[in-house]
């Protein structure tokens, strides 16, 4: 009796070791394969991309941008006379950097009212639902890292009006994303069959 007890509690440590995404870091957050290596992860951006329909190297490079893949980053405060700590920029929070008003609305559209911010999945799913609706709002083919990152910084109002045109630092970080999201695709590509093979096999 004991010694099943053992094996019992030697395979549910096994299992919280492997499925244990909470807490997984990609060694490389500027490559894919590092980026996806965790199993789950890969799953969470392979179920949004089948249900939005925007690439995984897409979807990572934006990703990429706004928080490196940390789950709890939030915007840097103003601090005032060195030590006296101000205000953050706004309200912006987690993987996908998602403000409160924006992840709202993706809860209610989605139905996924449990959706936190600093869960990958969630956070993946959500940036795969503002691509999906900047292409359908906005015409963004859902391919275009550098487009769907100034409509996902600007908002689909402020993209209508170009408001990223007055801001030369926003075009320069938007070439960096579409740089990310091509160099993401070729990484993707090679390691994408080893990904495939090790789904699934616990």
């Amino acid at each position: 009796m004991l010694a099943k007890l053992l094996i019992l509690l030697t395979s549910c440590v096994l299992l919280l070791m492997i499925k244990g995404c909470a807490s997984f870091q990609p060694v490389n957050v500027n490559d894919a394969c590092s980026v996806l290596e965790d199993e789950d992860w890969y799953e969470a951006a392979l179920d949004s991309q089948e249900r939005w329909g925007t690439p995984i190297h897409v979807q990572l490079a934006i990703m990429h941008q706004e928080s490196k893949f940390q789950q709890d980053i939030r915007p840097a405060r103003k601090w005032y006379l060195g030590f006296i700590p101000g205000f953050r920029p706004s309200n912006a929070y987690g993987y996908a950097q998602a403000l409160e008003g924006t992840w709202d609305a993706y809860r209610n559209s989605t139905g996924n009212h449990g959706a936190k911010r600093d869960n990958f999945d969630d956070a993946i799913d959500f940036i795969g639902w503002y691509t999906y609706h900047s292409h359908k709002n906005v015409g963004i083919s859902k391919w275009d890292a550098r487009a769907q990152y100034l409509a996902y910084h600007e908002g689909w109002g402020g993209y209508k009006r170009k408001t990223y045109n007055s801001k030369g630092w926003l075009l320069k970080v938007a070439d960096k994303v579409k740089a990310q999201s091509l160099s993401y695709a070729a990484q993707y590509k090679k390691c994408q069959a080893e990904l495939e093979s090790n789904r699934g096999w616990f």
